[in-house]
């Protein structure tokens, strides 16, 4: 076999444990040892359980020896981000105020998972609570770019992203609340979808902004990404805003590309403000690909898109100045070591100082105050009025177009360190991807090019429950590139 088992697609993996000259042990191994090899430089996961994943990889093996394979999941290893509720392991949303804890109970696209025979592994490291664009966020590590050690991954899905990229997982579940799964994607040149707001479960889900929040499939191929999504999807009625609506068959969907048949959209508004030129040049040639196949191209306007980044920042703030009040160092978050208070107040305020870091303090701190008496109408409210003024743009763009084409990231990863202290730019690293969160709508990164030896990743976006149709785009262009077969060299 020329290329690392780690590396495989879903598909080859399968077939090799089919004709049995595999195993999903063996399969396990090598993501293990591979791991133990790169991680000290990756610094992708807060913990893994190499013993229990082997355990997990011998059950697959049995119900393959005994003809009951539970589908194309079955013995691949899926690496978790630690955002998400696993039974009897930590989930610690990289923050220190969750550091001893354990979660009792599955989320629910975790019982799904489990339910396809898929090997739960590690959990992922992320910017603390899925606040941030980098995954310096962290309270427990800082994870670097696989193809550039001194760049970030991204964030705050970025040990997901990093972990496929590097071969330490073979695909992994991350969180996009404003491109949180897309952006890590493009810079490290990985697939990162964002279903439809409803599309996937949140129960589970460690909350976030939970208007924007949503589940999604991370993977080195648009194929893997299909079978990840097919798992995970479903109506779930432990969650009130999760959809009753039927799951088509994902991977056959990315077969099924009409070719002249599309429209695509290109937001004026998103090819203007790139500041890379050899990013955007990438994404100018995947657009020459499409035209080549014979697409329709269509120049349209996102007028709001200028409002997009204050409003996320207004509304995710609000929505997380709320459900980050019960981390509070009584109920079962960690409590102040140094506690010498008086009363619950005071533990209140010791608990969350000790244990949340500056970026979640200040993003609870803006949040707070957007909605506090007298500010309420002057911000929120009109945030919400912005963002429903953003979602009928992109209803009146699809009422033109089947899919929009844009770049994922106006830059590619950036160094360690280069934002950290300045917030703002950070937050406007994330403008091209935050609109799909606050429309609902879906998004997909995929690579397709270079700039400066780093990925750049395209963003196709698309009408709400369409996924199948960027599953189809993005294959079509990746059957026609090499990308998914290209790794960082560590």
């Amino acid at each position: 076999m020329s290329e690392a088992l780690y590396y495989k697609t879903i598909g080859e993996l399968n077939g090799l444990m089919d004709s049995g000259e595999i195993s999903s042990v063996e399969l396990m191994q090598s993501v293990v040892d591979r791991t133990q090899s790169v991680e000290e430089r990756v610094c992708a996961f807060n913990s893994f359980d190499a013993e229990g994943a082997l355990a997990q990889a011998a059950e697959s093996d049995k119900r393959r020896a005994a003809g009951e394979t539970r589908g194309p999941l079955d013995g691949i290893p899926v690496g978790i981000k630690d955002v998400l509720a696993v039974k009897d392991q930590p989930l610690t949303c990289s923050s220190k105020i969750l550091a001893d804890f354990i979660s009792p109970y599955d989320a629910t696209c975790i019982q799904n998972l489990k339910q396809a025979g898929a090997i739960l592994w590690g959990r992922l490291n992320m910017d603390e609570f899925a606040m941030g664009s980098s995954t310096e966020n962290s309270s427990t590590k800082t994870t670097s770019n696989p193809w550039n050690l001194d760049c970030v991954p991204g964030g705050s899905s970025g040990g997901s992203a990093a972990a496929v990229a590097a071969g330490e997982a073979i695909v992994s579940l991350g969180s996009d609340t404003g491109g949180s799964i897309r952006q890590p994607a493009s810079h490290c040149g990985i697939v990162g979808l964002k279903p439809t707001y409803g599309r996937v479960s949140r129960y589970g889900l460690a909350a976030f902004a939970s208007s924007l929040d949503q589940v999604g499939p991370m993977g080195r191929n648009v194929a893997d990404v299909a079978h990840l999504l097919q798992a995970i999807s479903g109506h779930d009625r432990r969650d009130s805003t999760s959809f009753k609506i039927d799951v088509p068959d994902f991977a056959a969907a990315i077969e099924s590309f009409p070719g002249k048949q599309w429209t695509f959209g290109l937001p004026k508004e998103y090819f203007e403000n790139a500041e890379s030129a050899a990013s955007l040049k990438a994404v100018e040639e995947a657009i020459e690909f499409y035209k080549g196949l014979g697409c329709a191209f269509k120049e349209i306007s996102l007028p709001h898109t200028e409002y997009a980044v204050a409003t996320y920042y207004i509304v995710a703030t609000a929505e997380a100045s709320s459900n980050l009040a019960r981390y509070d160092g009584i109920r079962y978050t960690r409590r102040a070591e140094s506690f010498d208070g008086k009363d619950s107040v005071d533990i209140y305020h010791q608990s969350r100082a000790e244990g949340f870091g500056e970026e979640v303090k200040r993003r609870v701190i803006l949040g707070t105050y957007v909605l506090s008496s007298g500010y309420y109408d002057a911000y929120y409210l009109k945030a919400q009025k912005a963002r429903t003024l953003i979602r009928q743009d992109f209803e009146n763009a699809f009422a033109e177009v089947d899919a929009i084409l844009a770049p994922t990231s106006p830059n590619p990863a950036f160094k360690k360190g280069a934002l950290t202290e300045d917030p703002l730019s950070m937050y406007l690293s994330d403008i091209y991807t935050i609109s799909a969160n606050l429309a609902g709508i879906p998004g997909m990164s995929l690579p397709c090019g270079y700039s400066d030896g780093l990925p750049v990743g395209l963003q196709i976006l698309g009408k709400p429950f369409h996924e199948t149709d960027l599953l189809s785009i993005g294959h079509t262009f990746e059957a026609a590139h090499e990308y998914s077969r290209e790794h960082p060299d560590l």
